[in-house]
């Protein structure tokens, strides 16, 4: 520790990501969080966490972190060593590509007001973004770094990171994947560069592998479900084969979250004149299973279907990317009545459905309750939950 020479960092964008780096690097680096939310800022500089994530709650709260958070200024820009951008990049169906619009907004401002700051790109994008911006605003200093990260532990995974990946076109890139690993709490870290279009695909492809899992296991599950076969017997079966594993094997409603969904459709629109099916099966796949869910509902004809808990797991807050959402919307094309408890949401209404905050009072006007997971807080009524959730977990 005491050789160690600290750089000046500057994180921008403080979502799921930026936060969660920001805490990782300012246990031994001059950090300065950035972000256009101000109430965000105003939380986080009473050390309020605004997102769900249990471990950057409490780096907040009992750490002494090196870290400044402000709202996005361009002032903030000069004698860095390194510039982490994490803004958010959804993706455009009209466009059929991710939205990298707040990239190149903040890179405008970068190459005016940076000379030498190694640029360190942590949204995901699409297979080939890096090397055009490479191209586009004339320098080297810009390279991809993705993350592997979960809604709810994102800083535990940066603390405990399964690999760690920096694209080759700058030298400093080798520097930097050393001083996340030097920030992080295990040792044996791999480490990997590769050229900025591989770690790009890495990301994606990585994403889609776990969204073709969910889908092969609610596909699974749909089977079961049709043949009143027990669906967790069979899992565990083909689980327990080494080469399988247990991971992602819950079935669900399907896959959704902030990433899963728009990774793959952008990876699809990677292929563009390759020839595939698989990719497009996977997103395929979630849309069918949504409707067989939705239809085995409708088959019970009930009156009033009530949705608890919106959020995609236990200790995630993302509400509006939940898988959930697209099953409502079937349902409700039948006329069929919803209600929701959420006490994330404060609203009395949700997409026109309305809200209840009342436990008791939502399960005594539910004919069905729907949860993507399971709850005890349910024990009451059970005969009357419908879940697909087999073990419990996420």
């Amino acid at each position: 520790m005491s050789n160690l020479i600290k750089k000046n960092i500057c994180v921008v964008g403080l979502g799921y990501v930026g936060l969660s780096m920001s805490m990782l690097l300012s246990q031994k680096h001059n950090v300065i969080g950035l972000d256009i939310d101000k109430d965000k800022i105003t939380l986080l500089k009473k050390k309020i966490s605004p997102i769900e994530d249990p471990e950057i709650s409490n780096y907040l709260e009992t750490k002494e972190l090196n870290i400044i958070f402000d709202l996005y200024k361009k002032e903030y820009f000069f004698n860095l060593d390194y510039i982490i951008i994490s803004t958010p990049t959804n993706y455009d169906p009209d466009k059929n590509f991710f939205d990298t619009s707040s990239i190149e907004q903040i890179l405008d401002d970068l190459v005016a007001y940076t000379e030498k700051s190694l640029i360190v790109i942590k949204s995901t994008i699409p297979v080939g973004y890096t090397e055009r911006l490479c191209r586009k605003y004339k320098t080297n200093r810009i390279i991809f770094s993705p993350e592997f990260l979960r809604e709810g532990k994102a800083l535990h995974d940066n603390l405990y990171p399964s690999r760690i990946i920096t694209s080759n076109n700058n030298s400093k890139g080798r520097e930097f994947a050393e001083i996340l690993k030097k920030s992080a709490l295990c040792d044996d870290i791999k480490l990997f560069q590769m050229s900025p279009s591989e770690a790009e695909a890495v990301k994606l492809f990585s994403n889609c592998y776990l969204a073709m899992r969910v889908a092969f296991f609610n596909e699974l599950d749909s089977y079961a479900m049709a043949h009143n076969l027990d669906t967790k017997h069979i899992i565990n079966g083909v689980s327990s084969d080494p080469r399988i594993g247990m991971g992602y094997n819950n079935p669900s409603f399907g896959y959704g979250g902030y990433c899963l969904p728009k990774d793959t459709k952008q990876l699809l629109a990677n292929y563009q004149d390759i020839p595939q099916s698989l990719i497009s099966g996977i997103i395929s796949s979630n849309s069918i299973r949504k409707d067989y869910i939705a239809n085995e509902l409708i088959k019970k004809n009930p009156q009033c279907v009530g949705i608890y808990r919106m959020t995609m797991k236990e200790g995630s807050d993302n509400i509006r990317e939940s898988s959930l959402q697209g099953v409502m919307k079937r349902i409700k094309a039948k006329g069929i009545k919803i209600i929701i408890y959420e006490p994330l949401i404060k609203e009395k209404l949700f997409f026109s459905s309305e809200l209840i905050s009342n436990l008791e009072e939502f399960k005594s006007k539910s004919s069905i309750i729907l949860t993507n997971r399971y709850a005890k807080e349910l024990d009451d009524v059970k005969d009357i939950v419908f879940t697909r959730d087999c073990f419990g977990n996420d």
